[in-house]
This record gives C-alpha cells, structure tokens and sequence, in this order.
C-alpha cells in the first residue's frame, strides 16, 4: 500500500470508529498518524509532532478556561436572564431571545454543545410553559449557536481562520461571520414561521397559556453529561447548567462584573488592536481566577480538554495527510473535473453529510485543505468557498446524532420525546440534502467573494 493510499484510508478509519464506537477522534488521529507516518513515510516522531497547532491549542484552552469561569460564577445565568425579562408577556420574542443568546454565546467563545447544553433546558421548559412547538424552539437554540460560531473570537471561527491562514489562500474572517449569522437567521426565520410563529405573534404571556412551574436547570444540580461530537464523554465534556433562573432584582456581583468586562477585553482586544485571542482570554481568566481563587479553583477542570484533544490529533493527522501527497493528489482530482462549480457542491456536500454523524470540528479541519488545489486556480471565490464550507459542515448540527440534535431530544418532555426525535430527523434529513446547496447558490455560485 502507498503512502497516499494508507494516508486516505487512515482518514475514512478514523471517522468511521470515532462515529460507531465513543472513541476521542483525536486519540485515533494521533495514532493513526504515528502508524502511517512511520510504517509508510518513514517519517521521525518529531515530523509528526510538527503538525501539532500549537496556535489553536492556546485559543482553545483559553477560550474555553474563561468561558467555564464565567459559567462557574453566574454570568452566564445573568445574561440569559436579562435577555429572558427583556420579553415583557411578547410569547413570540422568547425563541428569539434564545437564538439571540445562544449566537452571542458562541460568539464570544463557548463551545456550540456547551450554549446549547445551557440553553436547551430552559428553552424547552419555556416552550411547555407557554405553549411552544419543541421543534421550533430546540431550532433556534442550535442555529442561534451555529450562527454566531465563525466570529473570529469563537471556536469554530478561530479554527477555520487559522486552517485557512496555514492553507496559504486569501480569507475573511468577518465574511466567513456574518455568511454564517445570516444563512442560520434566514432558516430560523423559516423555521419559526414553519412551527407556529403566526400563532405565537398573537399570543400574550397569560393568553392561552398556562403558566407551568418556574424553569429549572440545575447549576446545584446534577452535572449534565455530554458526549461532543467525536470528543467521547469524559469529565471535561460536563457541562453543568443553573439550577434557576437568577431571580428578579437580584444585583450582579462584582464577579460578574468583572468577568463581563473581560469578555469585553476580550472582544475589543482581538477585534480592535488584533491580540491573540486565546492568549488574551487565558489572561483573562487568570485575572479572575486571581480575583477569586476559591470561587474558580475547579475551573480549570472544565476547560474542554477533549476538543483540545480532537482538534490537536486531526490538525496532525492532517499535516501527515498533506505530507503525503494525498491532498494534493484529490485536489486535483476534484479539479479535473472540469466543472469547477460542480467540485465546489461536491465538498460542500461531503462537508454536510459526513458532519452530519461526525465532529464539526474535525469536518472543517479536512475538507478546507481539500478545498485548496482547486481554489488556487482562481476559478472559485476562496472566501465563498470557505464560507460555503463552513456552514455546510455546521448547518447540519441539527441532527440527532449529532451533539446539539441530542441535547435537544434529551431535554424535551419525556411523552414527547419520541415524537421530537422524529420530527428532529426528518428535518435533519432535510437540511442534509438543501443545506450545502443552499449555501452554494448563495456564496459559490454569485462569485461575489
């Protein structure tokens, strides 16, 4: 067997058992590129290391570091609630207040799994409250978290902006943003009109609906455990939410002022004067964990030691891949062809239909590099292609057998259960086959980027 072959085939292995089996996808890259490095390249130990992103390393672990703290100290729970107590009895503005919150959390660095593991709960306790389609309402909560994912302070935005910057092709990280934020609100347009919207417009908080017990999460409560897409479940990946909404007029702390302000710092720092991001949050995080040591001393077990792990062992495995030869040889084999339009749909749907059972994460970080033969000749817009890409291999996080499909499912009422996942899947299925054509049409096609 050729470098090439055992490259490739070391790729289609990992992400078959990382799919059937709760195996780290990273732990199995990792391997899997110790074994093809040095059993078909001959390559040394420190070749493969090489491939190691040091860079998104640090952002994940810092991104994720402040993100647990300000989870640990209820800023979290501030923010949902005043965004919660901004509805005023409008019934129709409660799934926008979640979409709304969901993007920002995203935005400013958390996990999509770890917005929507806080946010599903109560955005599900709301709709049986006041008489809310599940569906519409478990929605919003995931395409809020995916439209607000590629800001370039966020997970899914860093890794992208960073994979592109290495692949050497021209980017935008703002573009890749706002396609993203845009294309998720349009189908979260549609998906509210689509589940009852019309009804919920002329509906008022008391009119029609009877007023369930106050929503309940559980910051004292149990742990909800969470197996992230391809991470496999270990401590890191639990993500505990509040056990209460904060209560009316209660003050903020000087914790969560503080931490507010360093998400602040953060977004200024990276955005304005172009600081690394996840230095600047891991800073961040060790003014607070320096302000209140006991209150943040457990913090660190949160960070999402797990997507470190997955990101750092595809990104090497991908570095192996490319030293192969392997990625250059599809590329070209997209690129021949003929149809340059016709290769970009392909990736695009190999982006959503892989992702729809595997990580986001790893998707993004293997079909972006074999994007790049084919961008190079100048006959597709990169910046499009790449913002295509994105929301095609993310766009399909609806689906149950993803992480946020999941935690949906898992927090709607037990005698409806049943009922959402199969409502879940038939739009899964849905936004598998329109969703990377979609995507497409809008940014590949036009030519405008």
């Amino acid at each position: 067997m050729g470098a090439q072959t055992a490259a490739i085939a070391g790729l289609v292995v990992m992400f078959i058992v990382a799919t059937v089996l709760p195996i780290n996808m990273g732990a199995l890259a990792f391997a899997l590129a110790f074994l093809v490095g040095t059993v078909f390249m001959g390559l040394r130990a420190d070749q493969i290391i090489a491939g190691f992103p040091g860079d998104l390393f640090v952002t994940l672990v810092g991104i994720t570091y402040l993100f647990a703290i300000a989870q640990k100290n209820g800023t979290i729970d501030f923010l949902v609630h005043s965004a919660v107590r901004m509805v005023r009895g409008r019934i129709a503005a409660i799934p926008w207040i979640m979409f709304t919150v969901a993007a920002c959390l995203t935005a400013v660095g958390a996990v999509s799994p770890a917005a929507v593991a806080i946010l599903a709960p109560v955005a599900l306790q709301f709709a049986r409250q006041y008489g809310i389609n599940p569906l519409m309402m478990g929605l919003l909560v995931i395409h809020g978290a995916q439209g607000g994912g590629f800001s370039p302070i966020s997970i899914y935005g860093g890794i992208t902006n960073q994979i592109v910057a290495r692949s050497g092709i021209p980017g935008d990280e703002m573009v890749v943003f706002l396609a993203s934020l845009v294309f998720n609100l349009l189908v979260a347009i549609a998906v509210f009109f689509a589940f009852g919207g019309l009804r919920l417009l002329r509906q008022k908080a008391g009119a029609g609906a009877e007023p369930g017990p106050e929503p309940a999460l559980g910051r004292d409560g149990p742990a909800a455990e969470l197996q992230i897409e391809g991470y496999g479940t270990s401590p890191a990946a639990q993500i505990t939410a509040p056990s209460r909404l904060v209560p009316g007029g209660q003050r903020v702390t000087t914790e969560q002022v503080l931490t507010l302000a360093g998400l602040l710092a953060l977004a200024v720092g990276a955005l304005a004067f172009n600081l690394n991001v996840g230095l600047v949050a891991i800073s961040v995080a060790v003014v607070l964990a320096l302000i209140s040591p006991n209150e943040q001393k457990n913090a660190v077990d949160k960070i999402s030691w797990s997507a470190v792990l997955l990101v750092g062992g595809v990104i090497t495995y991908i570095a192996v891949l490319q030293r192969s030869g392997a990625i250059d040889s599809l590329g070209q084999g997209v690129s021949g062809i003929g149809a340059p339009l016709l290769a970009a749909l392909l990736l695009c749907y190999v982006g959503g239909i892989v992702s729809a059972f595997a990580s986001s994460v790893a998707v993004l970080g293997a079909t972006i590099p074999l994007a790049v033969p084919f961008l190079q000749q100048g006959e597709i817009g990169p910046v499009g292609m790449i913002a295509a890409l994105a929301i095609s291999s993310t766009v399909v996080d609806v689906s149950p057998f993803s992480t946020n499909g999941a935690l949906v499912v898992a927090n709607a009422p037990p005698e409806e259960r049943d009922s959402v996942y199969k409502r879940f899947l038939a739009y899964s299925i849905l936004v598998i086959i329109a969703g990377p054509a979609l995507a497409w049409l809008m940014l590949v096609v036009p030519g405008w980027f």
